[in-house]
């Protein structure tokens, strides 16, 4: 599809009783334009008949965070309180964004719910998304309003040691716009949300379209505590060690704590619950099985990323029907390419190439 048909597309969606002529004065093309574009929507099947039927792919929904990534690289052992020689990167980020592109390098169509101000962050931001193939119509854009930032230090590991993040921008998607994107969320074969937007959101999501299985990665111990209290009402959750102890209220430091925390999830009413635990691999539980995945030591370059790849696995892994296990092994093999590239996204995260690490470093995944 080209980008002007997909602007025309967009357009009958929002209005599928509007003409020709007025598609072409809203585009500033003519009508013969128009009328030549709808006949290749036509035979592309997009558009299925007179009256502008409308041919709705499938799609994943993701609502959260998207900023600019500030982050800084020592070029040997990092000193606090001192300068450290090293080297600054700008990327793309937010939790959010990161699993969209996530999913658009597995081959998932992705509309992300966001927001961005009207600076240069934001228009950046917006032309990456398009590039990578992300839908970017329901991102809100606000004028007068700095987009999110996230500053972070990395260690010689690879590690963040400390991070400032400039996020007060999704306070502007609240319980109203997210009511004007209602059919997008109804239509979506799951929603995957960041507790980077407020918790009345959060709860309006989860409450009031439960016909939806909902994803949660909870960001971080400070923001998951938003949604304790509710947190039954996702079908899927990827909390590391410190989130899961916030969320279940049970400190964890055996494998039985991670059965009773686990307990105390799939009682709530989630169905899946992977919980991340760093270099020691990922607990994974659902109402019939338990396990604990191991993967060989990897020299992470960066490990910011590595979570939201993760993620991206588990949404690719439900879409197709995996089981438990090879939910976790496909996950899991996805945040390890993640982890071997210095930009937050590694480009070359693909479907091919998790296979192909899964045969090296013996985890099987057949048939994917």
């Amino acid at each position: 599809m080209t980008l002007r048909e997909q602007e025309i597309l967009d357009l009958i969606k929002k209005h599928p009783l509007i003409s020709q002529q007025e598609l072409a004065e809203s585009l500033g093309i003519t009508r013969s334009s128009v009328a030549v574009h709808i006949t290749n929507l036509m035979k592309k099947g997009y558009i299925l008949g007179k009256g502008y039927i409308v041919k709705e792919e499938n799609y994943v929904a993701v609502i959260g965070g998207t900023n600019v990534d500030l982050q800084g690289f020592t070029n040997g052992s990092l000193n606090l309180h001192d300068s450290n020689p090293g080297k600054v990167k700008m990327s793309l980020g937010g939790v959010g964004r990161n699993i969209a592109e996530n999913l658009t390098l597995l081959d998932v169509t992705t509309k992300l719910i966001s927001a961005v101000g009207d600076d240069l962050y934001g228009k950046k931001i917006l032309e990456e998304c398009k590039l990578s193939g992300i839908h970017t119509e329901h991102i809100l854009s606000l004028k007068n309003t700095p987009s999110s930032t996230y500053l972070s230090v990395l260690d010689e590991n690879g590690d963040m040691k400390v991070a400032i993040a400039a996020m007060d921008i999704f306070d502007k998607i609240t319980i109203d716009f997210i009511r004007e994107k209602s059919h997008i969320l109804k239509h979506a074969q799951l929603v995957v949300v960041d507790t980077n937007i407020k918790e009345e959101v959060l709860h309006y999501l989860v409450t009031n379209f439960k016909e939806v299985n909902f994803f949660l990665d909870p960001v971080s111990t400070a923001k998951a505590a938003k949604v304790k209290s509710f947190i039954g009402h996702f079908h899927t959750i990827k909390p590391n060690k410190l989130e899961a102890e916030i969320l279940s209220g049970i400190k964890i430091d055996t494998k039985e704590d991670l059965e009773k925390a686990s307990n105390y999830f799939l009682n709530e009413g989630v169905k899946n619950i992977f919980i991340s635990l760093g270099k020691e691999g990922v607990y994974c539980r659902d109402e019939n099985t338990s396990f604990l995945l191991s993967t060989p030591p990897i020299k992470a370059i960066n490990a910011t990323g590595a979570g939201d790849a993760f993620m991206a696995g588990l949404v690719f892994s439900h879409l197709n029907n995996f089981s438990l296990e090879k939910s976790a092994k496909f996950s899991s093999l996805a945040s390890i390419i993640a982890l071997s590239h210095e930009r937050t996204i590694n480009p070359t995260l693909s479907i091919e190439n998790i296979q192909k690490l899964s045969k090296e470093m013996s985890l099987c995944l057949n048939n994917i």
